[in-house]
């Protein structure tokens, strides 16, 4: 069975066909790579998990899915792995943090760039043809005009940014040289959890604005910092493009049915089409919570834009993906949903 969301409210829809390709899922205990998982789980096929457990939650590993304790800087280990024989592999795994990675290059060195090259060695050796990646909106920079496409220019402002923009590079290189076929998604801001309650185990340390208010409303921190309350915008504060977990979850699906079908490269937006503002967050999860969420407006972020949100057209024409989850309702209160059980919340 697999969860679709419409206008906050949850439907079951039925799985048509069963499916028993073999998916491989790198960084498959993670936030988002947790809800891949049950995506494909839920779609019937075979999957195996691959992790290191370092940001991943061992509480988020379900026992339907076969788990391998390992790291992508342990060459053997992967080509142990990799007799399995996948037919897709689903890369997920890499430091994320946009600010970090400006203070530690090197981190996102290794981890991002050295990682996935270790990785593509592995594919490159084994039967697997099918590579699904993990990007970022964070490749194109600055907008210069919204929403944001897939022509618009690849300036990345961050080297997080630039190390997926780099990874994304190298796919075409693999393509050429080794004929694997890949799709590239640039996710926009995640946010969510499943809203079946499925996925446990709360992202570590996170950096995005939902999980914040959220440890505000819990009483983990005692106000949330607004970067800027003069934008050009209806109440002064930053407009984001925020995605349902779930929704981009299942565009990794849709990619394996595309790759399949098609046996070419693409690569797409995955993003809701529309912004919500800071305060907008605020409010609703106020609302939602109720509980007050305290917070101050302070300095502006340099390099901070007064709005970002996407076009995903590409992605619905290609892959027939389109959010259903990515409404701010549901957003906010599959979160409180997870946190509450979490910190035992009433």
């Amino acid at each position: 069975m697999a969860p679709v969301c419409v206008g906050g409210d949850y439907y079951i829809t039925e799985v048509t066909s069963v499916m028993t390709e073999k998916i491989l899922i790198v960084g498959g205990a993670g936030y988002i790579g947790s809800h891949v998982v049950l995506s494909f789980l839920d779609a019937g096929f075979d999957v195996s998990v691959l992790d290191n457990l370092s940001t991943g939650r061992q509480e988020n590993l379900f026992p339907d899915a076969t788990f391998f304790h390992g790291d992508l800087h342990d060459r053997t280990g992967l080509q142990e792995v990799f007799r399995e024989g996948f037919d897709t592999v689903v890369h997920l795994a890499a430091a994320k943090a946009a600010g970090e990675s400006m203070l530690l290059p090197d981190k996102y060195s290794r981890a991002n760039l050295i990682g996935t090259l270790n990785l593509l060695e592995a594919v490159g050796r084994s039967s697997t043809r099918r590579f699904i990646f993990s990007s970022t909106a964070a490749v194109y920079g600055d907008p210069q005009y919204l929403p944001i496409d897939e022509k618009h220019p690849l300036n990345p402002r961050n080297y997080y940014g630039f190390t997926k923009l780099e990874i994304e590079r190298f796919l075409k290189w693999q393509e050429q040289l080794k004929g694997i076929r890949f799709v590239c998604l640039r996710y926009f801001n995640a946010a969510g959890y499943d809203p079946q309650g499925r996925v446990v185990g709360l992202e570590q340390n996170p950096a995005n604005l939902i999980p914040i208010v959220m440890e505000v409303a819990a009483g983990i921190r005692e106000k949330l910092e607004i970067f800027g309350g003069d934008y050009p915008t209806p109440d002064g504060t930053c407009l984001r493009d925020y995605v349902h977990v779930s929704d981009l979850a299942k565009a990794h699906v849709d990619a394996q049915a595309f790759l399949k079908q098609k046996d070419e490269s693409l690569t797409v937006n995955l993003g809701s089409g529309k912004g919500y503002s800071v305060m907008d967050i605020v409010r609703k999860a106020e609302q939602i919570c109720g509980r007050p969420i305290p917070h101050q407006i302070v300095g502006r972020r340099e390099g901070d834009p007064a709005e970002l949100y996407a076009s995903s057209q590409q992605a619905e024409l290609s892959l027939g993906w389109k959010e259903s989850c990515s409404n701010l309702e549901t957003l906010i209160e599959s979160t409180w949903m997870c946190y509450q059980r979490a910190f035992n919340l009433q």
